[in-house]
């Protein structure tokens, strides 16, 4: 499929990339890495009149220690997340996950923030950030201001990110004490997940279970009183809607998300500190 006919702009600093913002609203869309923009451009999905390209900006690519928290340029790459030696030993959770993103070529051009602001529910990054209690960093004209990650998924594709601001930072707090593990079940490796599972002490996500990135309320709320991993595995489904698929159907999913929770929180348990 070729994209509709647009323009290109080239950032060179985040101020340039938010007066380009302002000039063109609505008609203007950002691009990082690409792969998650273009394939909807691709298939008319997305049709800007003005694509900003934002992925120069090298002062977005950090990963940073500030005392109990890390600080995580919005335009840092998997790549450089997966082998961030400060990230395998504070948030194992996000350097393992970012690793298994794809295959190599996608994770030297995609970045973390531009997973996060695309907002795909079958997307690996937003949930393991759900699990990891992020708080994201956006500026716009007035200034910046912290996003709780809870607040950030909106709707299918959409998010709290207003449309005159740039996702700068995702903060996140240091946790190698906490047990940790990632699951997810594909068809093949660079698919997209049918359903994954991010856990991080007693907090749990789920890939693909909705129409945004979600915590798992239930299995949560089991943990909290005390249930074993496959007492509160058996909640894992609560309030989801997946989708139905000729590829995997709802129910498959649903089923599929106890198992992969079960198999979640029990290696969570053998890794905690």
């Amino acid at each position: 499929m070729i994209p509709a006919a647009f323009t290109y702009k080239r950032a060179t600093t985040v101020d340039e990339a938010l007066n380009l913002l302002a000039e063109h609203g609505d008609d203007a869309k950002l691009l990082a890495g690409g792969h998650s923009l273009l394939p909807l451009m691709k298939l008319r999905l997305a049709v800007p009149e003005v694509v900003i390209d934002v992925g120069g900006l090298r002062d977005l690519s950090y990963i940073r220690d500030e005392g109990s928290q890390i600080r995580i340029g919005a335009l840092t790459r998997h790549h450089d997340i997966e082998h961030s030696d400060l990230l395998k030993r504070e948030a194992p959770l996000l350097a393992h996950a970012a690793g298994t993103i794809g295959d190599p070529q996608v994770r030297h051009r995609g970045t973390i923030g531009g997973s996060l602001v695309h907002g795909d529910p079958a997307s690996d990054l937003p949930a393991v950030a759900l699990a990891l209690d992020a708080v994201l960093v956006a500026q716009g004209p007035s200034g910046t201001r912290e996003i709780a990650i809870t607040d950030f998924f909106t709707d299918f594709f959409e998010t709290s990110l207003g449309e005159d601001e740039l996702l700068v930072e995702i903060r996140i707090e240091k946790n190698s004490a906490q047990g940790w593990d990632f699951q997810k079940f594909t068809k093949r490796a660079i698919d997209w997940a049918v359903v994954g599972v991010a856990v991080a002490g007693n907090r749990v996500a789920l890939v693909n279970m909705g129409p945004t990135p979600m915590r798992a309320a239930g299995v949560e709320e089991a943990l909290a009183s005390g249930a074993n991993p496959a007492e509160a595995a058996e909640r894992a489904a609560e309030n989801t809607s997946p989708p139905d698929q000729p590829t995997a159907s709802a129910d498959y999913r649903r089923h599929l998300a106890k198992v992969l929770v079960r198999r979640a929180l029990e290696a969570a348990a053998n890794r905690a500190g």
